[in-house]
Order: structure tokens, then sequence, then C-alpha cells
């Protein structure tokens, strides 16, 4: 094959042959053979060469146009040139090749072929991309899990420590008063034991006195003295000396308490603290559309895309080009929610039971084999893995979330908790992060506000997020549009607000953005490019009557 020469050597610093200051090339025009910034590309280039070939710098040589199919020699005859491209045996073939094996083969032309190659081989790459940010938004978590555990192992290491020291001179403050009760105790005791046996002694002293006087009147001899004291003395013994009581009789007695768990602390297992999160958001180009709102959202590999208006009933293919939309297709569908599979088609939910699909190779509607029926599909959601999460809402008022496989049939129905209470209300978005967590926007416009539920693997339900108590202080949430970014964390725009929170994967707040800040008004619906750029579709602000709902295109990090 023979390559384009035009090589742009990197050691040698270039400048944008427009502006001739900007060093940062990233366009080249083949047709006029201009070297160009993004800026020139869209405001200068685009006005003097509107039918130009422009492609990346990156491609420059690669193009299909600057290949050479007629010089590629046969493998099996080295004497002839290949002339086309046999799809049966997936080769190249010369006329002898034809002649001898493949006659009767579906045959076509080189560059078909090689177009067709490409196309594959870029929609594999799209894929290693997805698995290389899933992967990348894996590591990147596990980093993050990794430093959080090592970080709270220090931090729970001190807390104990310094709890010990709390513990010991709380124990050591206890038993010294515990010493003291026991010596004032011991000495107030002391001194009424002391007392009552003073006054005991003297009692006893009295009775020993008084014994002895009886004793000695009754060894007298002098009978006249002894009836004549007698009576004295009958007298004396019948007058009770005091008879003192014991002042204490209880004491103290030590009981040592029980150390426990309870009084001392106890390690249990909680969800690792991740560090904070700074997010940051910036607007690379913005699109205005004809449509009053985009309500969904779904990209290509191609960078071209779908959004849906279901008030419009308009459903768009569009391709940025600079600045503005190439309109590539339009259909007249009211659209209540989309999801491109990974062969390229789209899944649509249009009102019926049944999703209808537009097929990537033919670009016509035709009815798929996912059906929810009796349910009305309200959300649709395909996972990496291939199974299409469809959100439904019944006539009675009930909400569900179905499971289904490429071949129609239904893996699992989500409506009701393990206390047999509905789960939703009505599933408006649906998206799964790479824990296998499925996260479903769920509100109904006729309730006050709405919440983001968080469903297991197994389904069960593990958190539900009504909104933040601060954002969300004055003014109820409302999430509509939900998307999970390439580090597996969950964007939900809050409607009314007009702010997207940040949730982890299990559906805890980390952070949130205010789009007004960013110039981006009346957001509604989000979806991630290949490449890992973010697009917020938009309602008209309520301010304007005209059909202009915008499209942007932004540069999201942190998160």
């Amino acid at each position: 094959m023979a390559f384009s020469k035009s090589v742009i050597r990197s050691q040698i610093p270039i400048n944008c042959n427009l502006c001739e200051t900007e060093k940062n090339i990233k366009w080249k025009c083949l047709t006029c053979g201009v070297l160009m910034c993004s800026k020139c590309k869209d405001k200068i280039h685009l006005m003097i060469g509107k039918d130009h070939k422009v492609v990346d710098i990156k491609n420059v040589g690669l193009s299909v146009e600057e290949l050479d199919f007629s010089n590629i020699k046969c493998q099996d005859h080295s004497e002839q040139s290949s002339c086309l491209f046999c799809t049966n045996c997936d080769k190249l073939v010369c006329p002898t090749c034809i002649a001898k094996v493949h006659k009767k083969h579906d045959l076509t032309e080189i560059s078909d072929a090689y177009n067709l190659k490409i196309e594959r081989l870029k929609k594999g790459q799209s894929k290693l991309q997805k698995e290389k940010n899933e992967i990348t938004a894996t590591k990147d978590q596990a980093n993050m899990i990794y430093d959080a555990e090592n970080s709270n192992y220090a931090k729970v290491s001190t807390d104990i420590l310094n709890h010990e020291k709390v513990l010991k001179q709380a124990v050591e403050k206890h038993i010294a008063k515990l010493r003291n009760e026991l010596d004032q105790n011991h000495k107030a005791c002391t001194k009424a034991n002391e007392e009552s046996i003073k006054a005991i002694s003297k009692s006893e002293r009295q009775i020993e006195e008084k014994f002895s006087d009886v004793q000695d009147f009754i060894n007298t001899t002098d009978i006249t003295k002894f009836f004549k004291e007698v009576c004295q003395m009958e007298r004396s013994i019948e007058v009770s000396i005091p008879k003192p009581k014991i002042s204490c009789r209880k004491t103290l007695q030590f009981i040592p308490g029980e150390i426990t768990q309870s009084n001392i602390g106890v390690l249990q297992s909680v969800d690792i603290p991740l560090p904070e999160v700074n997010v940051s958001l910036n607007v690379v180009n913005q699109y205005q559309t004809n449509l009053s709102i985009v309500d969904y959202l779904s990209l290509c590999p191609n960078d071209s895309l779908w959004i849906a208006d279901p008030i419009d009933k308009v459903l768009q293919k569009l391709k940025p080009e600079g600045i503005k939309l190439k309109t590539i297709s339009t259909f007249n569908i009211k659209v209540f929610g989309m999801a491109k599979t990974a062969s390229g088609d789209l899944l649509l939910s249009t009102g019926k039971s049944r999703l209808q699909m537009i097929r990537s190779t033919t670009g016509k509607v035709k009815d798929s084999v996912y059906d929810i029926s009796p349910f009305l599909p309200t959300a649709v959601h395909i996972t990496s893995g291939g199974q299409v999460m469809v959100g439904g809402y019944h006539k009675e008022g009930r909400g569900a979330v179905f499971v289904i496989n490429m071949n129609g049939d239904q893996e699992a129905v989500y409506e009701h908790d393990k206390h047999n209470q509905p789960i939703f209300d009505y599933p408006k978005r649906i998206t799964t992060t790479i824990n296998g967590n499925i996260h479903v926007s769920d509100y109904d416009p006729d309730e006050d506000s709405g919440k983001v539920v968080v469903l297991g693997q197994a389904g069960g339900v593990i958190n539900i997020y009504k909104g933040d108590t601060e954002i969300n202080k004055k003014t109820i949430f409302r999430p509509v549009g939900i998307v999970t970014t390439p580090r597996d964390n969950v964007i939900v725009v809050d409607l009314d607000t007009q702010t997207l929170h940040i949730l982890n994967n299990s559906g805890q707040l980390i952070t949130y953005i205010k789009t007004t800040g960013k110039g981006i008004e009346a957001a509604y619906s989000l979806a991630f490019s290949p490449t890992g750029q973010l697009y917020i579709g938009c309602s008209t602000p309520n301010s304007c009557t005209a059909k202009e709902a915008k499209l942007y295109k932004v540069n999201i990090s942190g998160c």
C-alpha cells in the first residue's frame, strides 16, 4: 500500500496556518493542505471551504482516498494483483483465484472490503475503549479503596489508643473516687464506733461499781446499819444505767464491675469512607436544536447521536459538525425511552408494551422481541453484558423494572421489596454500575418529589436517595436524566434545582454541580460518548417560547 508522505514531525513546532499563533494543531484540510487548530477550523476554514475534506491530524496518511488498492500482489499467484475481496473466504483474490476457487462466491470491491474492515475495527476499538474505561474505573476505585482503607486503619488505630487513654484516666479517676469514699466512710464509722465503745465502757464501769457496792452491802455484819440503809440500796439498784447502742452497724464492700464490649467499645463493619471528590465541568461545544426538549439522548461510536422529543413527537439522528448539528435522519415518533444496542440498533419505547427497534443496517422501524405487557415501557437501558432493562408503568399505578435477555425472555422483575411494599412510583430512567447495582430515577409527575432507587445484584433495595437536605432544602428533588460515569459513579439531573447530583455506586451523595454556574439551563438528559465526554440535553427555558432546546458537549473530570 502506498501511504501519503505528508507527515508532521513532532520535534518541529508548527503553528496553525490560519491564525499563525496556535501550536496545538488538530486538523488538516486534504483539499487545500491547510494545518489548523480547532478554533480556526470552526470559525475561519468553515467559511472558505465548506465542501473541503478535513481530517483529524492523527488520521493524516490513513484516509481511504490516499490508499492504492490496485497493486496488491495475490498471495497465491505472485504474478498477478488482487482485484476483488471474497467475503465467503475472507481474503483477497486475483482473476486466477476467482476462476479456480471463488467463481460462485460473494465478491466485493477491495475498497469496500477495506471500509467494512475499518468499520468493524473501529467498533471493536470502541468496545475495547469502553472495556478500558471500565477497567480503569475499577482500578481507580480499587486504589481509592486501598488508600482509604490504609487511612481508615491509621485513624481507627489512633482512636483505639486514644480511647484506651481515656478509659485508663476514667478508671483511675473512678478508683480514686472509690478510695476516697471508702476512706471517708471508714473515718466516720471509726469515730462513731469509738464514741459507742467509750459510752459502753462508761456504762460498764457504772454497773461494776454498783455491783461492787451491792456486794459490799451484802457482806456487811452491821445489822443495824443494814436495815437502816437497805431501802436506799434497793432503790439504787432499781435505777437503770444507760445502755448505749452501736452507732455503725454497716460497712462498705467492693464489688468489681464487669468489663464488657459495651463499656469499652467494639469494631463494626462499615462502608469505607472515600475521600472527597473534586469535580470540574467545562463546556466544549454548545449546539442548538429545533426541538422543545432533548428528553432522551443516546450516543453512537462514530460521534453521531440520537435525540428524542416526546412533546414534538420527533426522533432525530444527528452528527456534530463544528458548532452545528447535521441531521442524518428524522422520524415522527413519540418516544418514552431509548437505548442503543452493541450492534448499533436503537431500542425505543413508543407507548406500546413491546419495544420497537430501528435497525442500524436498514434504518427502518420494526417490532423487537422485548415485551412487558400488561405494563407500558417508561425507561430503556442496556447493560454492558447485553441485558435489556425496561422500566414499566401499569394503569393501576404500579411501577416495575424488568430484566430481559437477548431472546426476549424475562429473567427478573423488580416491583416489591422484601416487605412486599411497592418499590417504584414511575421508573423514568435506568443505569447500571460495574458492581452490578441498578440505579433507577423514579419520579411520578403527579407526586411531590422523586427518588433514586438502588437495587443490588440480587434485586434487593440497598439504598434510596431522596435528595440532599441542603440542595433540596427549599425545592423538591425531581430526578430525571441519569448516567454512569467512567469511574463507576452516577450522575443524576435534579430538574428544579438545576443541579447534577453525583452519587457513588451505592447511591450515596459524593458531591454536586450547579449547571447554571456553567451557563447550562434546564438540563434534562445525559449520555457519555465512547471517548468519555458528557453530553447534556436540555429543555427550552421557561423564558423562551421558540423551539430551541440546547445540547451541550462538556468535559467532566473527577467523577
